[in-house]
């Protein structure tokens, strides 16, 4: 029986199955060379630990799929930023300057497929949950796939939430028909749910894995996210523990900015989560991942299709000599560190550097940059969010010094660029570690959420049409509202 992939205002799918062969990644990836989408009865699965771990591992293959990483999440997590605009040509995919000046329609598909592409992470966690606690396997063993369950889990919700405000809060697969349909949760439920679920997959993960298991979500995972989501409850003493606790844990900043983004330095000790991808030769369903592709540099032999851009804004906005500003954009012109000669006259000015794979790993048949990891959690957010709560909390020092080991990085020995900051004025740490944050995290995904939940919306965004009382939040999809019925509400102002 093949897993129904639909998700419907439903929320779920049912009890079905569908688990992927090419499912988890190692520090290599070979786990991806392997037969393509092998498919179980789920009345034949879920008996034994290694039907166990398929479906743990199905989880992390079904996150780096198109809805999670390519045009539904540009969609919705960066276009209404002024970080991003829509790149390519002026009439391709031109829905995307909706989303940027917030006269989005609730129809539009993209909005749908990055509900839907959260909610099948949703499905595959549940499947796990419902599951796994019955087959008899190493109880230490089943307790980490369990918690790496909840926590796929909690990101999912926690990119619904922020996104769309109150969301169905689907905990387990549906038995029938009769249990697909619910209304939406209220978003302080969601958060509480997904507080539960850190806190518990954090008592269960390990720190670390053999190399094997690299890419696994660990214990600092789990502390790093629970922080973010902490950090948008304003729950600022919870911030300061989480981040203390993951600052005495095994992480480092790498001495170069630009690095941390480069193939060879996935999963390094900068990296907390990161979603696993590959370019497996013989094997482009196992090498799916469109995160790269979307994005390159359009019209290069090995680049993308030039989508999600920096805006000049962003480049205008890097204190002068920012070693940052050229790791994060790729200027037309330019020549990259690794020796991309970017056409002078290409169709847009900028590109994202940060998804940039060299043109020379290109093979043909595979999406560009197939390799690309995709960057979820950093250390440097873990210390930026550490000197945010400590300055909310009155913290001074600890902020100034948590931001201080962000600037020393950026820095790069050059004494003469970023000096330290040494205000101990409130309001001004404040205003150094939101512009701190832009700069770190420029084209992740983060910064339109940021704005929003610094309540600095109208301000930064309102001369895009931003409206306070309507796009805090995006429109729930209207074709999921019609399959339900009703049940579903749309949000106000849409």
């Amino acid at each position: 029986m093949k897993l129904n992939h639909k998700l419907y205002s439903k929320s779920v799918l049912g009890a079905g199955i569908l688990i992927a062969a090419s499912l988890f990644p190692s520090c290599k990836k070979e786990f991806l060379n392997v037969p393509q989408q092998g498919q179980q009865q789920s009345e034949v699965f879920w008996k034994t630990a290694e039907d166990a771990g398929k479906g743990v591992n199905a989880i992390y293959g079904n996150m780096r799929s198109y809805e999670n990483t390519a045009f539904p999440a540009i969609a919705i997590e960066s276009m209404g930023s002024d970080d991003a605009e829509k790149g390519s040509t002026p009439s391709d995919a031109s829905y995307f300057l909706d989303f940027d000046t917030f006269t989005i329609d609730p129809n539009q598909g993209n909005i749908s497929g990055f509900w839907n592409g959260q909610y099948r992470n949703i499905n595959y966690c549940n499947q796990v949950l419902d599951n796994v606690p019955a087959i008899t396997m190493d109880a230490t063993l089943k307790a980490q796939y369990l918690a790496e369950a909840k926590f796929i889990r909690a990101l999912s919700y926690f990119r619904l939430v922020r996104s769309f405000g109150a969301v169905p809060l689907r905990l387990t697969v549906p038995l029938d028909a009769s249990e697909y349909n619910i209304p939406r949760t209220d978003a302080a439920q969601v958060y509480a749910q997904i507080e539960k679920d850190l806190t518990e997959a954090t008592e269960a993960l390990p720190a670390s894995y053999a190399a094997v298991d690299l890419g696994r979500a660990t214990k600092g995972a789990a502390l790093t996210l629970h922080a973010k989501v902490a950090m948008y409850l304003k729950k600022w003493n919870d911030v300061l523990s989480y981040t203390n606790t993951v600052m005495g844990m095994n992480y480092s900043l790498l001495p170069s900015f630009e690095s941390v983004f480069r193939i060879p330095n996935e999963n390094s000790s900068e990296s907390i989560f990161e979603i696993q991808c590959a370019l497996v030769p013989g094997n482009t369903a196992a090498s799916n991942s469109q995160y790269s592709q979307v994005q390159g540099v359009r019209g290069a032999r090995g680049g993308g299709w030039g989508f999600n851009v920096p805006t000049a804004d962003l480049a205008a906005s890097f204190e002068t000599g920012d070693p940052r500003r050229d790791a994060t954009i790729i200027f037309r012109g330019e020549t990259t560190p690794q020796g991309d000669a970017i056409d002078p006259n290409g169709d847009n000015p900028m590109y994202n550097q940060k998804s940039y794979v060299p043109f020379s790993l290109f093979v043909n048949g595979f999406n560009e940059g197939a390799q690309q990891n995709v960057r979820i959690l950093r250390f440097s957010d873990a210390l930026l969010m550490n000197a945010e709560a400590a300055n909310e909390l009155g913290n001074s020092t600890q902020a100034l010094s948590s931001l201080e080991r962000v600037r020393a990085r950026a820095r790069q020995g050059n004494a003469s660029i970023l000096p330290a900051v040494t205000t101990t004025d409130q309001a001004e740490i404040r205003a150094a570690i939101y512009r701190e944050r832009r700069s770190e995290f420029a084209m992740e995904f983060d910064r339109y959420f940021d704005v929003i939940r610094q309540g600095r919306g109208a301000t930064v965004f309102g001369p895009k049409g931003w409206k306070a009382g309507r796009n805090e939040v995006w429109p729930v999809p209207q074709t999921e509202i019609d399959l339900s019925g009703g049940i579903l509400t749309q949000n106000p102002g849409y």
